[in-house]
């Protein structure tokens, strides 16, 4: 099993609107100083920090399938669907960009949030009717037992199931003296991103415990099935997990680095 750990030193950065949004990228654009630019079919992924109120002005998205997580706080989605509505924490809004959308986003200070692009076969996106969708938390399934709750926000009983880009993405809590368990496929890579808590260690069968901290991104990948137990280490540990293809079986845009 294979283990890679990226601080926030090897992840991409921007700001937005004058400073009064800031982004730490773990799967960002050319330029941005991620060292990984995408995982299969995962092409982006920001964490968003709003310093103050601020936004982002209407700018146009095609083919993707673009999610936005809710972290803390309250935001203002606009689009050119006629949409307007509001994310706040726990809440997913998924936007399938198909044949083209234009969206704005206004924030209050202190939010947070993801923004995570999926990339189906663009081919056919590009054909599909661009549609918007808003998932509040409270539809979400939560599983809790010994001292570790799961929120599945893609997977079997997620109210997201018109998704076509194949993902599975979970939002986990862990107390400290419990570990939340894993199991890695063959073929798929699990990503992870530790947003609350000291940090913690991944540990798999056979090797020695990897460590990890706050803010720092992780790239897991196995030859074959196995388990992989997350850890904290001090804190309570907040993680968020997305599950993948390492490969996928139609042509992906070719990004650059």
């Amino acid at each position: 099993m294979n283990i890679q750990i990226l601080g926030p030193e090897f992840q991409g950065k921007e700001s937005f609107d004058g400073g009064k949004i800031n982004a730490q990228k773990p799967l960002g654009f050319s330029g941005q100083g991620a060292v990984t630019v995408r995982l299969g079919p995962l092409f982006y992924w920001a964490w968003g920090h709003a310093e103050s109120a601020g936004g982002i002005g209407f700018h146009p998205h095609q083919g993707f399938e673009i999610l936005s997580y809710g972290i803390r706080g309250k935001g203002l989605h606009r689009d050119t669907l006629g949409t307007e509505s509001y994310l706040e924490a726990g809440d997913i809004q998924l936007m399938q960009a198909g044949s083209g959308l234009q969206h704005a986003e206004s924030v209050e200070a202190g939010f947070e949030s993801f923004q995570i692009w999926l990339e189906p076969y663009l081919n056919d996106a590009v054909r599909r009717k661009p549609t918007y969708s808003l998932f509040k938390h409270k539809q979400f399934p939560r599983s809790s037992q010994d001292g570790v709750t799961v929120k599945t926000i893609l997977g079997e009983e997620s109210p997201i199931q018109q998704l076509v880009a194949d993902a599975r993405m979970f939002d986990v809590e862990i107390e400290p003296g419990a570990s939340y368990i894993h199991r890695i496929m063959p073929n798929r890579t699990l990503a992870a991103l530790a947003i609350r808590g000291d940090g913690g260690s991944f540990l798999s069968s056979g090797r020695e415990p990897v460590a990890f901290k706050q803010k720092d991104f992780a790239i897991i990948q196995s030859e074959q099935e196995g388990e992989i137990s997350i850890r904290p280490e001090g804190e309570k540990l907040r993680i968020f997990l997305i599950e993948v293809p390492a490969e996928v079986e139609y042509p992906l845009y070719k990004k650059a680095r």
